[in-house]
Protein backbone atom coordinates (compact mmCIF):
# COMPACT_ATOMS: atom_id res chain seq x y z
CA UNK A 1 0.00 0.00 0.00
CA UNK A 2 1.30 3.16 -1.22
CA UNK A 3 0.75 6.28 2.22
CA UNK A 4 1.23 9.60 0.98
CA UNK A 5 0.75 10.53 4.70
CA UNK A 6 1.12 8.35 7.46
CA UNK A 7 -1.48 7.94 10.37
CA UNK A 8 0.06 10.89 12.64
CA UNK A 9 -0.58 9.91 16.48
CA UNK A 10 0.31 13.40 18.56
CA UNK A 11 -1.95 13.23 21.54
CA UNK A 12 -4.11 11.05 19.78
CA UNK A 13 -4.88 13.16 16.45
CA UNK A 14 -5.68 10.73 13.90
CA UNK A 15 -5.72 12.24 9.59
CA UNK A 16 -3.89 11.67 7.12
CA UNK A 17 -4.17 10.49 3.16
CA UNK A 18 -3.79 6.95 1.67
CA UNK A 19 -4.08 5.43 -1.61
CA UNK A 20 -5.48 2.11 -1.76
CA UNK A 21 -4.96 -0.16 -5.03
CA UNK A 22 -7.44 -3.14 -3.29
CA UNK A 23 -10.32 -3.57 -1.13
CA UNK A 24 -7.44 -5.36 1.45
CA UNK A 25 -5.70 -2.24 1.94
CA UNK A 26 -8.71 -0.34 2.77
CA UNK A 27 -9.00 -2.88 5.52
CA UNK A 28 -5.66 -2.17 6.45
CA UNK A 29 -6.17 1.41 7.04
CA UNK A 30 -9.61 0.87 8.60
CA UNK A 31 -7.50 -1.60 10.91
CA UNK A 32 -4.62 1.20 11.57
CA UNK A 33 -7.35 3.90 12.38
CA UNK A 34 -9.73 1.54 14.37
CA UNK A 35 -6.68 0.60 16.56
CA UNK A 36 -6.57 4.53 17.51
CA UNK A 37 -10.34 4.87 18.32
CA UNK A 38 -11.31 5.04 22.01
CA UNK A 39 -15.05 5.08 23.05
CA UNK A 40 -17.16 8.02 22.30
CA UNK A 41 -15.27 8.47 19.08
CA UNK A 42 -17.45 9.15 15.97
CA UNK A 43 -16.22 8.15 12.18
CA UNK A 44 -17.94 9.85 9.73
CA UNK A 45 -17.74 7.82 6.27
CA UNK A 46 -18.02 9.78 3.09
CA UNK A 47 -17.96 8.79 -0.40
CA UNK A 48 -20.06 7.38 -3.13
CA UNK A 49 -22.18 4.39 -3.27
CA UNK A 50 -19.37 1.81 -3.54
CA UNK A 51 -16.25 3.80 -2.53
CA UNK A 52 -15.67 1.40 0.03
CA UNK A 53 -17.18 2.60 3.25
CA UNK A 54 -18.36 -0.85 4.40
CA UNK A 55 -14.87 -2.35 3.57
CA UNK A 56 -13.74 0.55 5.84
CA UNK A 57 -15.87 -0.49 8.62
CA UNK A 58 -14.61 -4.38 8.55
CA UNK A 59 -11.16 -3.10 8.67
CA UNK A 60 -12.04 -0.89 12.14
CA UNK A 61 -13.96 -3.63 13.43
CA UNK A 62 -11.20 -6.16 13.65
CA UNK A 63 -9.22 -3.53 15.40
CA UNK A 64 -11.66 -4.22 18.18
CA UNK A 65 -12.11 -7.67 18.10
CA UNK A 66 -14.66 -8.47 15.78
CA UNK A 67 -14.66 -10.77 12.56
CA UNK A 68 -15.01 -8.35 9.67
CA UNK A 69 -16.93 -11.80 8.31
CA UNK A 70 -19.93 -10.25 11.07
CA UNK A 71 -19.72 -6.48 9.40
CA UNK A 72 -22.20 -6.43 6.19
CA UNK A 73 -24.00 -3.26 4.72
CA UNK A 74 -26.14 -2.74 7.31
CA UNK A 75 -28.74 -0.51 4.36
CA UNK A 76 -31.64 -1.99 5.34
CA UNK A 77 -31.09 -2.50 9.15
CA UNK A 78 -29.79 1.06 9.47
CA UNK A 79 -28.05 0.39 12.69
CA UNK A 80 -26.03 -2.29 13.80
CA UNK A 81 -24.42 -2.42 17.51
CA UNK A 82 -21.60 -5.12 17.93
CA UNK A 83 -21.32 -6.50 21.21
CA UNK A 84 -17.40 -5.69 21.81
CA UNK A 85 -15.44 -3.90 23.85
CA UNK A 86 -16.09 -1.24 23.82
CA UNK A 87 -19.31 -1.73 21.35
CA UNK A 88 -19.27 -0.69 18.24
CA UNK A 89 -22.61 1.17 16.92
CA UNK A 90 -22.53 0.86 12.77
CA UNK A 91 -25.04 3.14 11.05
CA UNK A 92 -25.82 3.29 7.34
CA UNK A 93 -27.97 5.98 6.63
CA UNK A 94 -28.61 5.42 2.64
CA UNK A 95 -32.05 4.92 3.16
CA UNK A 96 -32.56 7.71 4.92
CA UNK A 97 -35.15 10.16 2.55
CA UNK A 98 -35.32 12.99 4.48
CA UNK A 99 -34.27 14.83 7.99
CA UNK A 100 -37.78 14.23 9.72
CA UNK A 101 -36.74 10.26 9.96
CA UNK A 102 -33.76 11.24 11.78
CA UNK A 103 -35.86 11.58 15.46
CA UNK A 104 -37.86 9.23 14.53
CA UNK A 105 -34.88 6.13 14.70
CA UNK A 106 -33.15 7.16 18.17
CA UNK A 107 -29.67 7.97 15.95
CA UNK A 108 -28.35 9.53 18.84
CA UNK A 109 -29.51 6.73 21.63
CA UNK A 110 -26.52 4.35 19.89
CA UNK A 111 -23.84 7.31 19.44
CA UNK A 112 -22.77 7.14 23.10
CA UNK A 113 -19.70 8.22 25.31
CA UNK A 114 -19.21 4.36 25.95
CA UNK A 115 -18.80 3.22 22.11
CA UNK A 116 -17.18 3.77 19.14
CA UNK A 117 -19.93 4.70 16.45
CA UNK A 118 -19.14 4.55 12.91
CA UNK A 119 -21.96 6.16 10.16
CA UNK A 120 -22.11 5.91 6.56
CA UNK A 121 -23.64 8.70 4.88
CA UNK A 122 -23.36 11.31 7.62
CA UNK A 123 -24.26 14.14 5.08
CA UNK A 124 -27.56 13.27 6.13
CA UNK A 125 -27.14 14.31 9.61
CA UNK A 126 -24.61 16.96 9.17
CA UNK A 127 -26.11 19.61 10.85
CA UNK A 128 -26.27 17.22 14.03
CA UNK A 129 -22.93 16.04 14.02
CA UNK A 130 -20.92 17.06 17.15
CA UNK A 131 -17.70 18.61 17.29
CA UNK A 132 -14.33 16.30 16.73
CA UNK A 133 -15.97 13.67 14.75
CA UNK A 134 -13.53 11.86 12.15
CA UNK A 135 -14.26 12.65 8.95
CA UNK A 136 -13.18 9.69 6.56
CA UNK A 137 -13.82 10.35 2.50
CA UNK A 138 -13.19 7.54 0.12
CA UNK A 139 -12.68 8.98 -3.80
CA UNK A 140 -12.61 6.61 -6.50
CA UNK A 141 -9.41 7.15 -8.47
CA UNK A 142 -10.35 4.29 -10.82
CA UNK A 143 -12.10 0.91 -10.87
CA UNK A 144 -9.52 -0.56 -7.84
CA UNK A 145 -7.57 2.60 -6.57
CA UNK A 146 -8.77 4.94 -3.79
CA UNK A 147 -7.95 8.29 -2.32
CA UNK A 148 -8.76 8.02 1.75
CA UNK A 149 -8.23 11.19 3.62
CA UNK A 150 -8.87 10.91 7.22
CA UNK A 151 -9.24 14.01 8.92
CA UNK A 152 -11.04 15.45 12.58
CA UNK A 153 -13.54 18.66 12.38
CA UNK A 154 -11.91 20.27 14.93
CA UNK A 155 -8.27 19.35 15.19
CA UNK A 156 -7.34 22.02 17.50
CA UNK A 157 -9.46 19.56 20.54
CA UNK A 158 -7.12 16.86 20.30
CA UNK A 159 -4.13 18.75 20.08
CA UNK A 160 -4.62 20.44 23.03
CA UNK A 161 -5.08 17.03 25.27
Amino acid sequence: MEVRVDLLVSSELIRGKFLSREPEETKEVGFRLGRLLKPGDIVCLYGELGAGKTTMVKGIARAIGIDERQIISVSFTIVTEYQSRPPLVHIDLYRIDSDAEIPELGLWDYVRDDTISVIEWPEKVERELPDGVIRVTIRPVDENTREITIEEKDEKDRDNL
